[in-house]
Formats: structure tokens, sequence, C-alpha cells
């Protein structure tokens, strides 16, 4: 009894209950740290390589370069071919609702302001009056939400259909499909990147346009409307604080995210590349059933698509990871640190105005509440947009993961492109090891040029002589450098 009465004067006690709940906290965080760190640790001892997704030797492509946003603009102008094409007016269009949009969320939040301030002074009629609006205009703004959605996966579709129709074209002209898949070894899986990758990348850029456009629309609007009503009730020269107080806080936090960014862009275009091996494979197995019954090479077939989905399973377990500290870290600027940026940044124009109204003619001090009502209406709308705004900003700051991934999907798309073009012009690479003087390592093996003819030849009766003959494949790949054989 003794035991149980001391436990219940703990138990009761709320200077005991807060130091256990801050000891849990703390011994959980070290939990999750070490956890962390040792994977972290882990993954840089064992995968060190899979950082590194370029050749040895080539310095490391930053996603933001010149080749990419050329590679970028080059399939643009193949998804919106003019101004007054059909993905043009829907791109206006898209953007039209965007702005309405904006605007829409500017109204609700005065709206909202005016409702709080006609609870405070407990007036009934005023309060009613404006809940009446209120579900008015939840009618236009759903109505505009599902417009946003339809636009965005329209866009995709519209893109998506322009660059499928443009691949079609290039990929049977000149027998580019013959070409790229028996004459050179670039692009093992031309499916994969005529469907996924394209359909991938489409939905990528429809995506980035509609939420980066919007959020620098909320940016604009909603930072024009603040300080306006700021100014306009006399809060003074202290009104440039809050906006240095922002601009400070958002600098800071782009500069830690992108230096703790991972290489999301080639991780996702290696993720790409397995995937579209691992369907190569399975439709090899599909193309070549009888053969490999015939000759029971299930086994082999068996081995190697395991292989290669180990090899997938294991970069994807790998983005997971890296994903990890860098969502922990956005979470912790964007959702605490700029919240109680954003709550000052609130309290220093409405502790600072002095009138009711833009028209600077009451004193919110000679109001009969004090100017409490009123404090409270700026403070509910303010905040309300202040939410507006850091949302579009936090969406603006985490598209940069979404940039990485689009130069993943850019660059497959891309190289997908010029394969078609260099096998048109006879351009043929084509990964082997025969001949001397092939290296291990997978290089090239000993060429032939095709296109001029060296030897002599002799008609002659009784049968086909070949003396020091080189076989060669169409692409120019030595398989026998010199062959004697009579016929």
């Amino acid at each position: 009894m003794v035991v149980q009465s001391k436990f219940l004067e703990y138990a009761s006690n709320p200077a005991f209950r807060t130091k256990v709940l801050k000891a849990t906290a703390a011994f959980g965080g070290l939990l999750l740290l070490k956890k962390l760190g040792s994977a972290y640790l882990n993954s840089r001892a064992s995968k060190g390589q899979k950082q590194e997704l370029v050749p040895v030797g080539q310095k490391k492509r930053r996603t933001f370069d010149e080749q990419f946003l050329r590679q970028l603009w080059a399939l643009i102008k193949i998804m919106v071919p003019g101004v007054f094409s059909k993905e043009a007016a829907i791109l206006v269009m898209h953007s039209s609702i965007l702005v309405c949009r904006t605007f829409l969320s500017i109204y609700v939040a005065a709206l909202e302001g005016r409702i709080v301030k006609a609870i405070v002074r407990k007036d009934f009629r005023s309060f009613l009056a404006f809940m009446a609006k209120w579900l008015l205009v939840a009618v236009p703004a759903t109505f505009i939400n599902s417009m946003i959605r339809f636009f965005e996966s329209n866009l995709g579709l519209a893109f998506r259909s322009r660059l499928t129709e443009h691949a079609y074209k290039q990929y049977f002209k000149d027998q580019t499909y013959y070409r790229v898949s028996n004459l050179d070894g670039r692009l093992a899986n031309a499916d994969q990147c005529l469907t996924e990758d394209v359909t991938m990348f489409s939905q990528s850029v429809a995506h980035l346009y509609s939420h980066l456009t919007k959020p620098i629309f909320d940016i604009v609007l909603i930072s024009g409307t603040l300080f306006g009503w700021a100014n306009r009730r006399g809060t003074g020269s202290i009104i440039y604080l809050p906006i240095i107080m922002a601009s400070a806080v958002i600098t800071v936090t782009a500069r830690i995210l992108k230096r703790i960014s991972p290489r999301f862009g080639h991780m996702v275009a290696e993720e790409a590349r397995l995937k579209g091996h691992l369907r190569y494979l399975h439709s090899r197995v599909i193309t070549n059933s009888e053969e490999i019954a015939f000759y029971g090479g299930h086994q082999a077939e068996n081995n190697q698509l395991n292989k290669a989905f180990a090899a997938l399973k294991e970069q994807m377990s790998f983005i997971y990871r890296k994903r990890i500290l860098y969502i922990m870290m956005e979470q912790f600027l964007m959702k605490y640190v700029w919240s109680g940026t954003g709550m000052v940044m609130i309290a220093i124009p409405i502790l600072t105005a002095e009138y009711t109204s833009p028209q600077q003619n009451a004193l919110l001090d000679d109001e009969p509440d004090g100017g409490v009502s009123e404090r409270t209406r700026a403070f509910a709308t303010s905040k309300n947009l202040l939410y507006s705004a850091a949302d579009a900003v936090e969406r603006l700051m985490t598209s940069y993961k979404d940039i990485t991934e689009l130069a993943g999907y850019t660059s497959r798309v891309w190289e997908m492109f010029s394969v078609f073009e260099d096998v048109k012009q006879g351009k043929y690479i084509r990964t082997t090891v025969s001949g001397e003087g092939a290296d291990v390592g997978g290089k090239r093996g000993e060429r032939f040029d095709t296109s001029t003819i060296q030897g002599v030849q002799y008609e002659s009766a009784g049968g086909i002589h070949l003396k020091n003959v080189p076989i060669v494949t169409p692409n120019g790949d030595v398989v026998v450098r010199n062959m004697t054989a009579e016929f």
C-alpha cells in the first residue's frame, strides 16, 4: 500500500510528469539519432558507389546546369509547338484558374476575420450574415479546386500525347525500330522509354508547372495584400521588419535544404533504368520462351530476373533511406521554425497598428471594446493569409526535389531521342567484349570501318575460298578478325 500510494503521489504531480515526458522524449530522440547515424554510416560503407551515378573520372553534374535546361527546353518545344496550339490554350486556362483561386483565398481569409470579429463582439446578426456568405463562397471554391486538378491532368495528357506522337514518328522512320534493337546497344528497352519514361516525364512537367505557378501567385498577391493592410492602418516603418525576418528565414532554410539534399535526379534515373532492364528481361523470356524451354534455360533466366529485381529493390530502398534525414529536416524547418517566425510577423503589425480602417479616421483605442474585436479580426485574417503564403513558399522549397526527379526523367527521354537521331545518321554504339584488345571492364571491343572495303575479290571455279577475311556485324563489331576457309 505504501508503494502504491507513493506511485499515485508521483503520478499526480505535474512536475514529475513533465520530467518523465522530457526524459522519454530525450531517450527516443537519442535512439532515433543513433539509428539514423548507423544507417547513414552503413550506407556510406557498403553502397558508396551508389551515390556516384556518373562514370569514374567525370565530374558530377549539377541539377540546374546548362545541359539540363537545354534538354528540357527542347522537349518543351515538342510538347508546346506554338503559341496558338492546344497545349498553349490549356496553359492559359490553367493559369487563369490558379489566379482565381488565389483571389478567392484572400477573400475567404478576410471573411473569416469578419466572422471572428462578430463572435468577439457578440453580434449574432452579423455572424449569421457572414456565415451565409462563407457557405455561398464554398460553391465556387470547390469548383475551382476541381478545375485545377482537371487542367493539371489534362495538361499532362496533352503533353504525353504530343510527345508520344513525335516519338512514334521518329521510331518508325527510316527503320529506326530495327536499328535501335539490332544495330545499337544503348536502348536495350525502347518500350520502357516510349511508354513509362514519356508518361512520367509528361506528368512531372504538368505537376511541376501547377505547383510552381500557384505558389508564385500566392506569394505575390498575398504579400501585397498583407503589406497594404498593415501600411494603411498606420504601422509605420516597422512593417519592414516582418519582411526582413521572412526573407532571412526562407534564405537560411533554402541553403540548408540544398546542402543536405541527396542527388534525387540521378537516383530516379537509375531507378528508371533498372525498371526498364527488368521489363526487358521479362519481354525476352516471352519472346524466346520456346528456345528456353527446349534448351532448359529456365534456371538461368530465373537467376537473371532475381538478380535484376534485387538490384531494383536495393536502389529503391537506397532512395527511401536517403529521404529520411531530408524530410525530417524539411518538416522541422518549414513547420516549427516557420510557425514561430510567422507568429512574430503577425504580432508586430497588430501590436503597432493605430487605426481601425484604411481611411485612418478612427483610432483603435477609441473603440467601445478598446479595439479587441478589430485586433482579433486582423489576427485571424493575417494568420490565414500568412499560412497560405507559408504553404506556398513551402511548396516552392519542396519542389526542388521534384525538379531533381524531373532532371532524371528528362535525361532518359532526351537519351531516347538522341539515340533515334544517331541511328538515322548511321552512328551505332554497341557494348561488346569481342575482338583482341577488349577490356575486361566492359568497354567496346575492336571495331571495323564498314564504309570502305579493302579486300580483293577474284572469280574462281570449284568453290568459295576465304583468306584472312574479317567477320563483322553491320555496326562494325569484329566477330572474327581473320578467317580462312574453303567451301
